[in-house]
């Protein structure tokens, strides 16, 4: 038997934060990280070979204080690279590529993306003229944009985006969880922009946290050696002890206080417990003790997305253009969900004389692509990457390709109400947590922050104070 304060449960990149910001924060207590695979990082897949760098899941991380922060903490500044942020993200529609430039929003104006009745529609919502919800309790992602800002831009924009970010049905999720930041603006002023504008009067400007790590809005980062150097600096400077393949089967509140959990012959009884673990597997270890949070996070679907990475000769097809990627949306008829373009994002990880394409398919719009075989799900990507970006099949060469069989956890309509019963369930748990991306976010410096505040709750409860 150990005994700990904190056990963390799971390895991921929730779990690495967590257990970091707590080494750093509040030193004086014990912590052990049990992880069930042979590696850290959760969903961090990279891999390398004769030159190349790619990922087969999480591709890159938009910037966040907490993650520049931890990003210095762990010594990891000189392995930083950044993509251009002026690189356009394209929309295929009806056949053509159509740019969009994250850092010059109003160029959407002189898109042909959309016509010209779907710009004024926009317009007009975005400075309120926006019809109420009649709807009774959460509404849809596709609802609320419909409503505020058309069709057009619900169907040809906000649909693959949800596309790339969730492998999600538009149709299906929360807008107040998927797009709680932008959900809260009406409620603040009535229309996105009015919103905008009162948040910015309501909210005092945050003292940024001192760091040495500068990244610009709009870029995107990575490392030299992929994403997965950033897993890999945490857990080699965390003094707690990490156990590989130690899958945890049963957690038990002791009598005596705290908890313990059992790993095969190992146990540890620990003041407080962390899971960082996806819904489903949380849903199986605090089903014996609490139920109500077991029945929410079991509904929580995981729909199969197959990542796959492909190489082809640099000057082949409409890819010589530069470019971070492309979405499509769901209607235009092809399976792919989106690309890539990783050897332009990241141009140092591609021997020369090549280009890499990054490609997704499958999620919650496609839930037959499970049964496929892992050839079949190559050669459709490869049909596909033909057809938008006319790219031979024959001259691909494959570098990397993983079917992800619970991919991206789905925030569906009502999830909001669900999670005010988890949190009131776990009100009612002294000293267990829930630290994971079905909740507050799927995204690398989502998870990051997660895990800050997490341990700033675990200490808080250590210390006898309110968590």
């Amino acid at each position: 038997m150990s005994e700990v304060d904190v056990a963390i449960v799971g390895g991921g990149l929730s779990g690495l934060s967590l257990a970091w910001r707590l080494q750093q924060s509040a030193p004086q207590y014990s912590v052990v990280l049990l992880e069930a695979s042979d590696r850290l990082g959760g969903n961090i897949t990279t891999q390398t070979a004769e030159g190349f760098v790619w990922e087969l899941g999480p591709n890159s991380f938009a910037p966040t204080p907490a993650l520049l922060q931890l990003i210095a903490e762990v010594g990891l500044q000189s392995e930083l690279i950044r993509g251009d942020r002026h690189l356009p993200r394209y929309i295929y529609w009806r056949g053509q590529l159509y740019p969009l430039q994250p850092t010059r929003p109003l160029a959407l104006a002189t898109s042909n993306l959309l016509s010209p009745w779907g710009k004024v529609r926009a317009a007009l919502g975005a400075l309120g003229f926006v019809p109420p919800y009649l709807g009774s309790g959460d509404e849809s992602v596709n609802s609320f944009f419909r409503r505020h800002l058309g069709q057009e831009v619900a169907e040809r924009l906000v649909a693959p985006f949800v596309s790339g970010v969730y492998a999600g049905d538009p149709q299906q999720l929360s807008a107040a969880a998927a797009f709680r930041r932008i959900a809260q603006l009406e409620k603040l002023g009535g229309g996105l922009i009015a919103g905008a504008l009162h948040l910015r009067r309501q909210q005092a400007p945050k003292p940024k946290p001192p760091t040495s790590v500068q990244m610009r809005p709009g870029e995107l980062g990575s490392f030299k050696e992929g994403l997965a150097a950033l897993p890999r600096a945490i857990a080699q400077q965390l003094k707690a002890p990490i156990h590989l393949q130690t899958p945890v089967q049963e957690i038990t509140p002791d009598p005596k206080g705290g908890y313990l959990l059992r790993s095969g012959e190992q146990t540890w009884r620990a003041r407080s417990v962390v899971l960082a673990t996806p819904a489903y597997q949380t849903a199986e270890l605090v089903a014996p003790f609490q139920p109500a949070i077991a029945r929410v996070l079991a509904t929580i679907p995981y729909p199969t997305v197959a990542c796959v990475v492909l190489a082809y000769p640099a000057g082949l097809g409409r890819s010589v253009r530069p470019g971070f990627g492309v979405l499509i949306p769901r209607s235009q008829g092809i399976r792919t969900l989106g690309t890539i373009w990783s050897s332009c994002l990241f141009p140092q990880r591609t021997p020369a004389g090549w280009q890499v394409f990054t490609s997704f398919i499958g999620g919650a719009t496609d839930p037959d692509l499970a049964s496929l075989s892992e050839e079949a799900i190559v050669q459709q990507v490869q049909q596909d990457l033909n057809r938008l970006l006319d790219l031979p099949a024959a001259k691909a060469r494959l570098l990397g390709m993983k079917v992800w069989r619970r991919a991206i956890p789905q925030y569906m309509v009502g999830y909001p109400e669900q999670w005010q019963q988890v949190t009131h369930a776990l009100s009612q748990t002294p000293g267990l947590f829930l630290c994971s991306n079905y909740a507050e976010g799927v995204a690398l410096g989502d998870r990051v922050e997660h895990g800050n505040r997490t341990a700033a709750a675990v200490a808080a409860y250590l210390s006898g104070g309110q968590p």
